[in-house]
């Protein structure tokens, strides 16, 4: 005879099992779709090939088998390993580290519309890169690809390190900190329009490009830069879990089950500073990914950090090759300029199903 109590306890466990079973379809179905992508833009760069024979390609080259020199074979390993792999890595690494760090920014701010430039970080990086276009001034003290990506990178520090010092000296709140992000990224915004203003045309292209965010031109020697600060970013952050969802209960709420608020929000901020710095500093500024990309999976799987934010880096990824692949096939068109007419409705969708359902965003 079954009791009541043990019934429902199957239920529970039931239950459980299919929601655990449902997040990993998530991403294993991201996964596959990422695989997917790395193939066709293998095609993309060498057309010679069936989709089966660029994975073999891609196979080979990772287990060390090589091809006879001027083969149809060793030409299509030549051109997916030095042009469609960096190109697709990159992609993969930028998606991937938007979409935890916006993930990171919602729950540390407890507002759904953080993203990881919603402290002025986008901003920053822009003023260093057009410095070392338009005036060629480099932190780096060379004119060149290496001090635009190094002006970027440190431009991008800038209001992170402002934020973090004016939170040592005040309470910090989440409202304080989008303010002060908002505030930092219009001072920045008017040096670089004041910047781009007095150029000339050929220089203002260039400085609008950037702006824009691209994936072209990647090459290996961009990837470890990228690589490192991500996946030491992305441990910490996953280790940090726990701690976000406590944090979704609020300020007080945390503080009195023993998390020094401030402290921790500060250490967020550090951390997400750095992984979207490594990140924009070679890619420009792509939006939407951080922004969509949390809202979507926690549809799918629920607001538990410990498997939003894997899962949010997956799919990060999936929607940034996904806009990159559109961009080639529209003519090499930036591929921000493509995630942002995709990611600007899916929102808006977000947005309309969560009022429908609930009343509210969250």
């Amino acid at each position: 005879m079954r009791y009541g109590g043990e019934t429902e306890k199957e239920q529970v466990i039931g239950e459980y099992h299919h929601q655990i079973a449902r997040k990993m379809t998530v991403l294993a179905l991201c996964i596959i779709g990422i695989v997917l992508f790395v193939g066709l833009f293998s095609l993309s760069v060498y057309d010679n090939l069936s989709l089966r024979e660029a994975y073999e390609v891609i196979w080979n080259h990772i287990t060390g088998n090589s091809y006879e020199p001027r083969t149809r074979f060793w030409w299509a390993d030549r051109y997916i390993w030095n042009t469609a792999m960096p190109h697709a890595i990159a992609a993969i690494l930028a998606g991937a580290s938007l979409a935890i760090c916006g993930t990171l920014m919602q729950a540390v701010m407890g507002n759904p519309l953080a993203d990881p430039y919603s402290t002025g970080i986008s901003s920053g990086a822009c003023f260093g890169a057009v410095s070392a276009i338009v005036v060629g001034v480099s932190f780096a003290g060379i004119a060149s690809e290496a001090g635009l990506v190094t002006n970027a990178f440190i431009g991008a520090l800038i209001p992170a390190a402002l934020i973090i010092l004016i939170s040592s000296r005040i309470r910090m709140t989440p409202a304080t900190l989008i303010l002060l992000g908002t505030a930092i990224s219009y001072f920045f915004n008017s040096m670089i329009t004041y910047l781009m203003v007095t150029t000339d045309a050929d220089t203002l292209k260039s400085a609008y490009m950037w702006q824009i965010g691209s994936l072209d031109g990647m090459s290996w020697s961009y990837i470890p830069v990228m690589l490192s600060i991500t996946v030491v970013g992305t441990v910490f952050v996953l280790l940090m879990a726990n701690k976000l969802n406590v944090m979704a209960l609020g300020d007080k709420s945390a503080t009195s089950l023993g998390i020094d608020v401030q402290r921790f929000r500060t250490i967020c901020l550090v951390i997400m500073a750095f992984m979207t710095a490594s990140i924009v500093a070679f890619t420009g500024i792509i939006g939407f990914v951080g922004l969509v990309s949390p809202h979507l999976v926690r549809l799918l799987v629920g607001s538990d950090n410990k498997f939003v934010m894997p899962i949010s880096m997956a799919v990060g990824a999936l929607l940034l090759l996904a806009a990159d692949y559109c961009a080639y096939l529209l003519s090499n068109i930036p591929v921000g300029v493509v995630m942002s007419v995709i990611g600007s409705p899916v929102f808006l969708a977000l947005i309309l199903y969560h009022t429908r359902k609930r009343g509210v965003l969250y």
